[in-house]
């Protein structure tokens, strides 16, 4: 189906995993197509509730193919940052949560590829950075935005212009990830969490995913009115009801997502 992904749908969670060891998974144009394409699957599948994504090897992804990059003109280095913004700004909108299950190292287009994921859980193995300026560019798929909103301005620019690396401690301590486990607990915790949100109410947790995307670009008075605008077909649905029923009754929701 794919060749730089691998691609499996079990149990309600589809697994996505970059599949090219060698490089590291570096973020190549066909990747990156790739990747849009696979989450696309995920949004329109019916079987599919959830995602998780993540990298074979020793890496999540250790950045943007720099060997594809570094002949590229001016216009044709803008044109591959939008598309890797276009593929990052996708993933971050579909209905559906994705959790990035981050195995070793993310950096760069690959840090930025975990930050436009819903929740991140990292090995104790990983690492993360935004090594751009190294190479004498800044980071194109979403990472001057994404950075600064999950770890604070000051430290989103400390990142960015030391392009130093942090380990999965220092993330979590930052607020970059919410999770870090042993390298052997990374798929297991994942899918703990994933059968968890899988457990609620697929048309709320929508409509929260919407509202948290939305509002944050927003101030508060305007979040909380598209907030109000987001509960609305939530509690319209048969699942409010069987929500609400199951509460009062003492037992557990059973959710058919209508």
């Amino acid at each position: 189906m794919f060749e730089t992904l691998k691609y499996e749908v079990k149990d309600g969670i589809a697994y996505v995993t970059v599949n090219r060891p060698k490089s590291l998974n570096a973020l190549s144009k066909e990747v990156l197509d790739e990747l849009h394409d696979a989450f696309e699957k995920v949004n329109s599948d019916p079987e599919v509730q959830i995602a998780i994504l993540t990298g074979e090897g020793r890496a999540f992804v250790a950045g943007a193919d720099i060997a594809q990059m570094v002949d590229l003109t001016g216009i044709e280095g803008q044109e591959m940052m939008k598309q890797g913004a276009r593929v990052m700004n996708y993933i971050e909108s579909i209905d559906k949560p994705v959790i990035a299950a981050v195995n070793g190292f993310a950096l760069g287009g690959g840090c930025e590829l975990a930050m436009a994921c819903d929740i991140r859980v990292a090995s104790e193995k990983a690492q993360f950075g935004q090594p751009e300026v190294n190479l004498g560019i800044i980071p194109g798929f979403g990472g001057t935005q994404r950075l600064p909103r999950l770890v604070g301005k000051g430290m989103g620019k400390y990142m960015i212009m030391t392009a130093d690396y942090i380990k999965a401690d220092e993330a979590l301590r930052v607020g970059l990830v919410e999770k870090v486990v042993a390298p052997e607990e990374l798929i297991p915790t994942c899918e703990e969490i994933a059968k968890k949100i899988m457990s609620k109410a697929p048309i709320a947790i929508k409509a929260a995913k919407i509202a948290v995307n939305n509002g944050i670009m927003l101030d508060v008075p305007t979040g909380v009115a598209l907030e109000g605008e987001a509960c609305g077909a939530p509690f319209c649905s048969e699942d409010r009801i069987e929500g609400m029923k199951a509460f009062l009754e003492k037992r557990e929701a059973k959710f058919n997502n209508k």
